[in-house]
């Protein structure tokens, strides 16, 4: 919608997980070094875990279409499957066919790995999504750890997933999964705005942009503060500031471009909205408050410098003292409390 006023090839922040867009970060490097050393030394099972957004399904499918040919992949990216339908699936990625018991399957998956092993190629499944594995399903993937040689694993096994898939392998029940696990790695979200700034100029880039500046420091600040550096977030946000730039005919997306789009989504950063917040409501009436000064600042009978302020008036059955944390204690008199008081600040408020 706005590609054509902003001089843009194709949207540089669509929220598919093109590989074309990757952006390598430092946690993505490690990620993609383990995955590439896992799969080429036949470790196993290897885990990896990230935050919401953070790039894992892109990271997974920039890797699956750079594989050599000789590397047959498994790719399951929906984990809301039962154990039968995990192996109908398993046995259609693998083109494994006429087998109709579990046992059958088995024998023909395991007669295809010997097959390929032997041959020096190598055989993947992919598991995205993996935190939302039943432990049914989990616990035949652990199985499926036993397709080995004296010297390596036959079935090289990925599973990717958000932080709760390092709870799931903490389970007592799937601690025989958990020790099969020969790698772990985690994809970090972006560490600053300085980094932000480089992925948002990679995106426009990869995208045809003619200038890497269309965001301006404060946006990308403000972009950064809102999405806490996760990529997908960032996506959302300058996509829309983008829209909301195209509309007001503004060519340099500007702060306040990127606030309105924050606005929309409910992104504002924490800070900003804990200020919008209400203020704490005020428990003292008018006259205790004007008491409570003036007894903090040393004057008699709490009536003031000049006299103007009236007591305290509230009867002394109407003031309800929490017994349980005053027990023991000697009782705080009116001249204890108006200093406290006058020192928290609360009585310029």
């Amino acid at each position: 919608m706005y590609a054509e006023f902003y001089r843009l090839k194709e949207m540089p922040f669509a929220l598919t997980p093109d590989p074309r867009y990757i952006y390598f970060t430092p946690s993505h490097t490690e990620v993609m070094a383990n995955l590439h050393y896992g799969v080429e030394s036949g470790k196993g099972l290897i885990a990896v875990t990230g935050e919401v957004g953070t790039g894992k399904t892109t990271i997974l499918r920039w890797m699956m279409q750079r594989l050599d040919r000789t590397v047959l992949v498994a790719y399951i990216f929906n984990p809301r499957l039962s154990v039968a339908e995990f192996y109908q699936h398993l046995a259609a990625l693998l083109d494994i066919q006429n087998w109709e018991t579990k046992s059958d399957l088995l024998l023909k998956l395991g007669e295809i790995l010997d097959s390929r092993h032997s041959r020096g190629l190598r055989t993947v499944l992919v598991v995205d999504e993996a935190h939302g594995l039943s432990a049914s399903v989990l616990e035949e993937i652990r199985l499926l750890c036993n397709f080995e040689s004296d010297t390596a694993k036959k079935l090289q096994i990925v599973l990717t997933g958000q932080p709760e898939l390092r709870n799931v392998l903490n389970n007592p029940d799937l601690r025989q999964l958990k020790q099969r696990v020969s790698l772990r790695c985690d994809i970090s979200a972006l560490p600053n705005v300085e980094e932000t700034a480089q992925y948002i100029a990679h995106r426009l880039k990869v995208a045809g942009a003619e200038r890497a500046d269309m965001f301006s420091p404060g946006a990308i600040d403000y972009i950064f503060r809102c999405s806490e550096g996760i990529p997908r977030n960032i996506n959302n946000l300058c996509d829309n500031a983008l829209l909301n730039g195209f509309a007001a005919g503004e060519m340099m997306i500007s702060r306040a471009l990127v606030e309105a789009a924050a606005e929309t989504f409910d992104m504002l950063p924490r800070k900003d909205r804990a200020a919008d917040a209400e203020a704490p409501v005020r428990i003292f009436n008018a006259a205790g408050r004007a008491e409570l000064w003036a007894a903090g600042n040393g004057e008699p009978n709490g009536n003031g410098k000049n006299g103007n302020h009236s007591p305290l008036t509230v009867p002394d059955s109407e003031i309800v003292i929490n017994e349980y944390t005053l027990r023991n204690q000697p009782p705080t008199s009116i001249d204890e409390l108006g200093s406290a008081f006058n020192r928290s600040g609360l009585a310029r408020k």
